[in-house]
């Protein structure tokens, strides 16, 4: 069984046009962005400051799940700055030689943002330790005895770093930063004002109760949300007068399998299979995959986050469990507490 369609609209990664899509919608400054206040005002005082000494601002680490909102900052602080932007990726920087030729091309007080930057490859972030602490790398020519070690001093710059996995970051690069910070899932009210904001943007006409009904099976994600909103409007462009209300939402959102609470035809199905045909668990993942019709790491990797996040699903040294709470969400009446493993506390993974 193939669940790639419906998974597409709830996938926090952004594929394909989509990146221009969204580069419409993504807020311009500092006091656009919705939600993530606490991080909001951190990083205007550190920009300001710098402003205010005539310097690059110190290395900035963004980390957090997909979707919300790092590579917008990332712009921003460009933004606010008023320099220029360079953009790549941390897959992309293979070899300390790629790492060398964008940092050579670098001018003073440029940002620099690398995404996934805890997946660049071990000699580039070794050269990177010195370019972000002393400005300076030293670029070997040729190799063995003969080699040479050349200096190339770099002008100051500000490294804007992205990761979905802080902790993959070895800790000479990551105590490198100096400012760190860690994005949280957005509440059902902020992503409500991302979609209005978004719909004016679009030109998509919203009523407040569409808005909302929106917001509530975005996952937590401003990226779905903006997703759903478009599939939305589609829903309501064909088959009703354009007007995105609370029942049009609803009927667009079941259409794509998007259910009340953010779960999609894979999250359901994971759920089913734990609750109807192992009794609730625990049960390893490997045999519920199998269960669903997919590859173990599809479901540890894509579905499992947001079932646990959620409350439907645990995770014990024994398998996974289902929780009181999806079992009510399927309909279903769970088995008694005695007989019942979510209702030993004592099997939870405390790691």
């Amino acid at each position: 069984m193939a669940y790639a369609e419906s998974r597409a609209l709830v996938a926090a990664e952004a594929e394909g046009d989509e990146r221009a899509v969204e580069a419409a919608l993504r807020p311009r400054t500092l006091a656009e962005v919705v939600g993530q206040e606490r991080v909001r005002e951190q990083l205007a005082l550190v920009l300001e400051a710098a402003r205010g000494r005539g310097r690059a601002p110190d290395h900035v680490l963004l980390s957090g799940p997909p979707g919300l909102g790092k590579t917008t900052l990332a712009m921003i602080i460009a933004a606010e700055m008023q320099s220029p932007l360079r953009l790549t990726s941390g897959p992309a920087i293979t070899h300390a030689g790629d790492l060398a030729a964008i940092l050579s091309g670098m001018n003073d007080g440029d940002v620099l943002f690398v995404d996934e930057i805890h997946r660049m490859s071990r000699p580039a972030e070794e050269m990177l330790y010195m370019a972000m602490e002393d400005f300076r790398v030293d670029v070997v020519i040729g190799k063995g005895p003969g080699a040479t070690a050349i200096p190339l001093e770099i002008p100051p710059f500000t490294l804007v770093g992205a990761t979905t996995r802080a902790g993959l970051l070895p800790g000479p690069l990551r105590d490198r930063f100096g400012f760190t910070a860690h994005l949280e899932f957005y509440e059902p009210a902020e992503l409500e004002l991302i979609v209005r904001r978004s719909a004016g943007l679009l030109d998509v006409h919203l009523t407040d109760e569409g808005a909302g009904e929106i917001a509530s099976r975005s996952r937590g994600t401003p990226r779905i949300a903006n997703r759903l909103l478009r599939r939305v409007r589609d829903y309501a462009q064909v088959r009703a007068d354009g007007v995105v209300t609370l029942d049009i939402a609803h009927r667009a959102l079941d259409l794509y399998e998007v259910d009340q609470s953010g779960l999609d035809r894979l999250d359901r199905a994971v759920l089913d299979a734990l609750c109807r045909r192992f009794g609730g668990g625990p049960v390893g993942v490997s045999t519920l995959a199998v269960a669903v019709g997919e590859e173990r790491e599809t479901v540890e990797e894509v579905a499992e986050p947001f079932l646990v996040r959620s409350g439907f699903l645990a995770r014990t040294p024994r398998g996974r469990v289902a929780t009181p709470a999806a079992w009510q969400h399927l309909g279903l009446t769970p088995p008694p507490d005695g007989g019942s493993p979510y209702a030993d506390a004592s099997l939870f993974d405390t790691d």
